[in-house]
């Protein structure tokens, strides 16, 4: 029998990594898990330069791939493990905007909350990649209207992805706490897989504080 390859995941406690981190559980995903302390600065250090240049989690290797980036993490996990249903099949019509939504997150949302937060003016139209914030924002609440998830009746990663960023999002006061993201929000921290993954993070980030 072949041997299946390894799925290594790096990850760090109060980081976009706790996405991933629930992600692995809705999928039910066997992985090894390497913690980093990100205030001891091991993600800058030389072993895991080695494996991701940019010093960032999360990070997940998986044979001999190296997957960054939190969009194609999740788009990569969700169809390496489709019985959980997580991810739309090539020829399902929600396909495509199943990955509008997931590069939506790092494209648009991302890019427009950093620059509002510090206070930067988007460029130009023809080189802002998102445009403008409010219309960001408007764009995302109104999917969030069609709910309860962004495919509307099918929850999937993207929720996952979408859930776990507007948490930070808004506890940071970052985005506007409009009734359909808080909902939102709600929903989808109620999740099994995203009260563990907290209560294991929590326990997690005391540990490394301990040590610090």
């Amino acid at each position: 029998m072949p041997t299946t390859p390894k799925l290594n995941f790096y990850h760090s406690p109060n980081t976009r990594s706790t996405g991933v981190r629930i992600l692995l559980e809705e999928l039910g995903a066997p992985h090894e898990m390497h913690v980093l302390n990100m205030t001891a600065g091991e993600q800058r250090a030389p072993a895991y330069l080695a494996i991701n240049p940019m010093g960032k989690v999360p990070a997940i290797t998986h044979g001999g791939a190296l997957i960054t980036e939190q969009a194609a993490i999740f788009i990569y996990l969700a169809d390496m493990f489709p019985a959980a249903k997580l991810a739309p099949a090539l020829a399902d019509p929600s396909r495509g905007p199943y990955l509008r939504w997931m590069v939506f997150y790092g494209a648009c949302f991302e890019p427009a909350v950093v620059d509002r937060f510090m206070k930067r003016e988007p460029g130009p139209p023809a080189m802002s990649p998102y445009g403008d914030y409010d219309t960001t924002m408007q764009t995302l609440i109104g999917q969030l209207n069609r709910g309860p998830y962004i495919l509307g009746e099918r929850f999937s990663a993207a929720d996952v992805l979408w859930g776990t960023a507007l948490a930070w999002t808004t506890a940071f006061k970052l985005v506007p706490e409009d009734p359909a993201i808080m909902a939102y929000v709600k929903r989808i921290a109620a999740r099994p897989a995203a009260v563990n993954v907290k209560e294991k993070d929590a326990a997690l980030a005391a540990a490394q504080a301990a040590t610090s």
